[in-house]
């Protein structure tokens, strides 16, 4: 390849072309980092799963010495991060480095609700599924722990009216679990997800206690507001999801829908209307047909 070749579409490339305008408006000079971000949420798991994770948190002795360095650790960069998403949303934000430090400390101060929250999760899992062995096989081995990590981390970011980092957070876990959990959901305590790939769960979800979903489950819109500009409406639009609900594989639950306490929603399930406590939504039985001389191919 020609060197006249290279210089002109390094050239091409160097433009602000309208896309670039129209992704990039506020011209940051820097962007929050998604690998800062991972350290972060690694940070969280070593303080709310020690021992599992940082063999040197194995001693009584020196646990909360190596839990303090971490919590340090954890509270300058997350700082950093808050900053840059703030500046990221608002470059003109004066009072950026108040604001980070305020919202770095009400994290911090969330850290133990999170993590009671974290093993309610991990209690949940244990007890819905007869192939765990142990609890600490499920902190260890199972990938809903870590979506839920993350999930947990970033729902408290984004309560805490933060931009981009929390998206930031699930699409990670999304990216490496196959679970797509929205931050802005609502999940309450002793949540489930038995294997996991393929659920996903919109932004204004309510979901209660003790509610077990299976692989393939959605919890999305059945449709959306539409403004004046074309433009889809932030307005509650997905299920809410009582307490002590199961949901089985390949569900798709649309709208803005209430699933009452003490219901069970079969495999496979298409539903866009609401249902009462201790409903049982089952498939209708399916017809066996047999075929004779390649029929039915």
């Amino acid at each position: 390849m020609s060197k006249e070749l290279l210089k002109k579409n390094i050239a091409l490339l160097s433009e602000m072309t309208p896309g670039d305008r129209l992704v990039m408006p506020n011209q940051q000079p820097q962007l929050p980092s998604v690998q800062a971000m991972c350290e972060i949420v690694a940070l969280v798991k070593d303080i709310v799963f020690p021992a599992y994770f940082d063999d040197r948190q194995g001693d009584t002795m020196y646990r909360e010495y190596h839990i303090g360095v971490k919590v340090e650790r954890l509270s300058v960069l997350l700082c950093e991060q808050i900053a840059l998403a703030l500046l990221f949303e608002n470059s003109n934000d004066s009072d950026v480095k108040e604001k980070a430090q305020e919202g770095m400390m009400k994290f911090i101060n969330a850290l133990p609700e999170i993590k009671r929250m974290l093993y309610t999760d991990v209690e949940a899992i244990y007890d819905n599924d007869p192939a765990v062995h142990s609890y600490s096989e499920v902190i260890f081995c199972y990938p809903v722990v870590q979506a839920m990590l993350h999930y947990r981390v970033a729902h408290q970011l984004h309560m805490m009216g933060l931009p981009i980092l929390p998206r930031i957070l699930t699409e990670r876990a999304h990216s490496s679990t196959g679970i797509d959990i929205h931050p802005g959901a609502q999940i309450g305590e002793y949540f489930a997800i038995d294997h996991g790939t393929g659920v996903v769960i919109g932004e204004t979800c309510i979901i209660g206690n003790h509610v077990t979903i299976y692989q393939g489950v959605t919890l999305g819109a059945k449709n959306f507001q539409i403004d004046d500009n074309g433009r889809p409406v932030n307005v509650p639009r997905h299920p809410i999801i009582g307490d002590h609900v199961t949901i089985y594989a390949n569900s798709t639950i649309l709208g803005r829908i209430t699933i009452g306490n003490n219901t069970v929603i079969g495999g496979n399930i298409w539903l866009t209307h609401s249902v009462p406590p201790g409903s049982r939504i089952l498939q209708s039985k399916a017809l066996d047909v047999s075929f004779t001389g390649g029929l039915g191919i």
